[in-house]
């Protein structure tokens, strides 16, 4: 049964992936949490898996010809970096703290994700509070390695890949259309998730086989939600997410609180 909630956790992660440009670690946390794995387990393992769902997603983009290879390795390498130092933070840290700190995380997306509903507004639609002014390179380069840093520090300290926080920030910070900010999400994914994997993986904390049944699962979710993308609401999508995120942090102070 562990192994069937696997697959089936990868999967979903896959959906999310494809559809909102993140990992899946706000999915894979609290469901290995729930299946007896520790918080540093619980984040070292669904790195393992964000980067074989991620890949898989990126993959398809690029067959499809929308990845920008100059966009992600901007906010990639510095993300690489950041990742080390989540990694060797969550190894001080008590699993409380972790706890916490993922239940923070899913506040704070959810915040993030309500800001993006208002992004995504046509400009003529009054309640539209986003106004794209415009934006040097210098300015862009400094808001895209602020942006992969940020997300690579989130990756190894909480085991999630860092989309949810890249797509709002680059769609913020840089202007960018909402459906070019998840692709390019995904693709920095990658390489956050791999570095935070190989980070835990010499610390011992990765649970491999069940990384790689998630990871298995998520792979095949992804090719499907990366085509069905571009024909879905946006609003029913993040009404559903931000419901599972809400949920996600309610569990997780829940294990904190017994901790």
């Amino acid at each position: 049964m562990p192994w069937t909630i696997l697959i089936v956790s990868g999967l979903g992660a896959g959906l999310l992936a494809g559809l909102l440009g993140i990992g899946g670690g706000t999915v894979l946390f609290p469901i290995l949490l729930a299946l007896g794995y520790s918080p540093l387990q619980a984040v070292s393992t669904s790195s393992l898996a964000i980067v074989i769902t991620a890949s898989s997603g990126s993959f398809q983009n690029w067959r499809m010809g929308f990845v920008d290879r100059d966009r992600i390795l901007m906010m990639g390498i510095p993300a690489l970096i950041a990742a080390q130092l989540g990694v060797l933070l969550s190894e001080q840290l008590p699993d409380r703290w972790l706890l916490i700190g993922f239940g923070l995380m899913m506040l704070f997306n959810i915040y993030l994700t309500s800001l993006l509903q208002q992004l995504v507004r046509p400009p003529s639609d009054p309640g539209s509070s986003y106004s794209p002014k415009p934006q040097t390179k210098l300015a862009a380069a400094v808001a895209r390695i602020l942006t992969g840093c940020l997300a690579g520090g989130i990756a190894g300290l909480l085991g999630i890949g860092g989309g949810a926080i890249m797509v709002p920030l680059q769609m913020l910070l840089l202007q960018e259309p909402i459906k070019r900010a998840i692709q390019t999400s995904l693709g920095v994914v990658v390489l956050t998730a791999l570095s935070s994997t190989l980070g835990h993986g010499l610390q011992g904390n990765v649970q491999w086989l069940a990384g790689l049944i998630l990871g298995g699962g998520g792979l095949l979710g992804v090719q499907g939600s990366t085509r069905l993308l571009p024909g879905l609401p946006d609003a029913l999508v993040g009404k559903l997410f931000r419901l599972f995120l809400l949920l996600s942090a309610a569990y997780s102070f829940w294990q904190a609180a017994l901790a």
